[in-house]
């Protein structure tokens, strides 16, 4: 069975976001105040300018970290863990009620496409609180993939 061969290629912005639109699966990380930091799995989207968003509440970790210290890093996976991924860096804000609501419809708009009732949503996302994190993307890495480096791929 041939083997996988580790990849690492380069991409421009454009390359990136039409890597990471179609994947929303990430891991988010912040810096705590001690200055480790915290990582959390989210659903991610891309926003009409190219910005990174994710849903959340305002109670969240991430959020108290973010508003402390906006630069974060996002590692977005393709749905098969063996598959591609980048790591992207940026500064991100938090946006909160009543200001994240219509952010939060163009975020669900370009994960999910039309909603069967934008008032209902908009009425839900309020009832429930909801924040948005909106990261601006600084710089970013390779797309990669995991496996053997080329020299060892084909040895039994």
């Amino acid at each position: 069975m041939a083997r996988t061969i580790a990849t690492n290629t380069p991409v421009d912005r454009d390359g990136l976001l039409e890597f990471v639109r179609p994947r929303h699966r990430v891991i988010l990380s912040t810096l705590r105040k001690d200055g480790t930091t915290q990582m959390s799995p989210n659903t991610m989207g891309v926003d009409d300018s190219g910005r990174l968003v994710i849903s959340t509440y305002p109670q969240r970790a991430k959020v108290h970290n973010i508003r402390r210290n906006p630069a974060v890093s996002v590692c977005v996976l393709s749905d098969d863990f063996g598959g591609e991924w980048v790591q992207i860096y940026g500064t991100a804000e938090v946006i909160d009620l009543p200001d994240s609501v219509e952010p939060l419809v163009e975020y669900f708009r370009n994960i999910a496409g039309e909603h069967p009732d934008w008032d209902e949503y908009r009425e839900a996302m309020a009832k429930q609180g909801k924040s948005l994190i909106r990261i601006t993307i600084d710089s970013w890495g390779p797309v990669a993939r995991g496996g053997f480096p080329a020299h060892l791929a084909d040895e039994d």
